[in-house]
C-alpha cells in the first residue's frame, strides 16, 4: 500500500500549474493533501474518491485525502467544536487500518496561536489513540514542528530556537505522541540521516540549498511498523513549498 502526504500551501494554484501529474505516476492507494485553501471542491485526480474538510474560512488550512478504493466510512475532525472549524483532520477507515490526514495549526509568530496548538495537540493524541483501540492507525501529514535538532538546517535552528516550529512544548507534545504508541516511520527506517527536510522558506533559494525543515510525517501506531518497506522524501516533485512524502507499507 502507498500512501503520500503533502501540504500543497494551494490546491488551486497546484492543479493550475499541473503539479499532480508527477503524483498520478507514482500510482498511490491513498493520497492526503493538507493547507488547500479552498471551498472549491474540483476533481483533483482521475480514478479517486475526494474525501474533503476545507476551512470554515475561505483560502486557510483545510484538508482533503483522495483513494482509489472506497473507505469503509469517513471521519471529518477531532470531534472538538472548537478545533474543529479549520478544517484540520480528514480520517477514512478501511478493513485493515485507519488513515488520518491532519494539518497542525501553526503556533505562528511570537507563539501568538501556542495555547490552540496545544489544545489541537492534546485533542488529537487522544483521537488517534482511541482510534489504535480499534485497529492499526496511519497519521499523517504537516506537523509544524521540526521534532529534533537533525531534523532543521544548523542556520535555522540557530535563529528559531525556541520559536514557533521548535518550541520545547511543541516538541514534547510530539514526542508525547509516540511514548502513547506511535512510531516516526522515516527515523525509524533512517535515524541518523541529515539534510532530509520537507519544508523550504520561499525566500533567498533555500531550497536549492537545501537549508530546510522536516515538518511532514507518519506516524504508525504499533501493530503497523512491522509492515513498513520505505518513506521517502519526494523533493524533485514541485508546486508547494513542501515537497511530498511517501510510505509503502506491506498490506
Amino acid at each position: 500500500m502507498k500512501i503520500i502526504s503533502w501540504n500543497l500551501n494551494g490546491l488551486l494554484s497546484c492543479v493550475k500549474h499541473n503539479s499532480f501529474q508527477a503524483i498520478e505516476a507514482l500510482g498511490a492507494d491513498v493520497v492526503c493533501c493538507q493547507e488547500i485553501r479552498t471551498k472549491q471542491q474540483t476533481q483533483v485526480m482521475a480514478g479517486y474518491q475526494h474525501f474533503w474538510n476545507p476551512s470554515e474560512r475561505d483560502g486557510y488550512s483545510g484538508t482533503l485525502t483522495m483513494t482509489r478504493k472506497a473507505p469503509i466510512c469517513e471521519i471529518r475532525g477531532l470531534g472538538v467544536e472548537a478545533l474543529d472549524c479549520e478544517g484540520r483532520v480528514v480520517t477514512l477507515e478501511f478493513p485493515k487500518l485507519f488513515i488520518v490526514n491532519a494539518y497542525a495549526p501553526n503556533s505562528q509568530k511570537n507563539l501568538q496561536r501556542h495555547q490552540f496548538r496545544t489544545e489541537w495537540d492534546e485533542a488529537f493524541r487522544g483521537y488517534v489513540c482511541s482510534l489504535a483501540e480499534e485497529k492499526p492507525v496511519v497519521a499523517c501529514g504537516d506537523f509544524n514542528v521540526a521534532m529534533s535538532d537533525i531534523d532543521i538546517y544548523p542556520e535555522n535552528l540557530r535563529q528559531y530556537w525556541a520559536q514557533m516550529g521548535y518550541a520545547s512544548d511543541e516538541r514534547s507534545n510530539l514526542e508525547t505522541l509516540m511514548e502513547s504508541g506511535f512510531t516516526d516511520a522515516f527515523r525509524y527506517l533512517y535515524p541518523d540521516r541529515e539534510g532530509a527536510y520537507t519544508w523550504w522558506s520561499n525566500r533567498l533559494k533555500k531550497r536549492e540549498q537545501n537549508r530546510g525543515w522536516r515538518l511532514d510525517y507518519f506516524f504508525l501506531s504499533d501493530g503497523l511498523v512491522s509492515r513498513l518497506v520505505d518513506v521517502a522524501h519526494l523533493t524533485d516533485i514541485l508546486g508547494s513549498d513542501h515537497c511530498p512524502i511517501l510510505m509503502e507499507l506491506d498490506l
